[in-house]
């Protein structure tokens, strides 16, 4: 057993890098276009990391790579983008908005927002099945509902809003101090 046929990598690491770089860059633009169900309860970018990592890391553990080098390069690549991405979103909330969905409005004053629904594929049905889920029978009960961005949903009723305080719901994010 030749242990350097196994850890010298069987291309460039330029051309690795690349390869990690332009797959994980495609599949992050295509799965943010696809929306926010498709990815179940989690997000957009976690599902893509735990996927292409999978993916990266089977192909130097089979040996349908020539060497684990090469599967560990495109991990390294694949996670690094991820922090990147992570990272720009957190620093320049303008980018946050490019690379991460926000919550989408399905309902506002009890009118359901059919742009949303029909964007989102998600029927009448659904919106109807997750309210029954908060104890609701109509829609004219919601002040607000949400897509959230990893899926879920979120109901706001009209009695909650009418019960909180004013201005309680409002939270000045960009401050350091509590």
């Amino acid at each position: 057993m030749n242990w350097s046929d196994w850890l010298t990598p069987s291309m460039s690491v330029l051309e690795l890098v690349a390869r990690g770089t332009i797959t994980f860059l495609l599949l992050y633009i295509l799965i943010r276009i696809v929306g926010r169900r498709e990815s179940g309860g989690v997000g957009v970018t976690d599902l893509l990391v735990v996927v292409l990592i999978a993916d990266a890391a089977s192909t130097g553990m089979t040996g349908d790579s020539q060497t684990i080098a090469d599967g560990f390069i495109l991990v390294v690549v694949i996670l690094f983008w991820s922090i990147v991405i992570d990272a720009l979103g957190y620093r320049f909330p303008r980018f946050a908005r490019l690379l991460k969905s926000g919550p989408q409005p399905l309902i506002v004053d009890g009118k359901l927002v059919r742009r949303t629904m029909r964007r989102e594929f998600i029927t009448y049905e659904e919106v109807m099945s997750q309210l029954r889920l908060q104890g609701l029978e109509d829609p004219s009960e919601v002040q607000r509902a949400y897509i959230e961005p990893n899926g879920s949903f979120s109901i706001v009723t009209k009695k909650q809003a009418a019960d909180e305080p004013p201005g309680s719901h409002q939270h000045d994010w960009g401050s350091d101090q509590d």
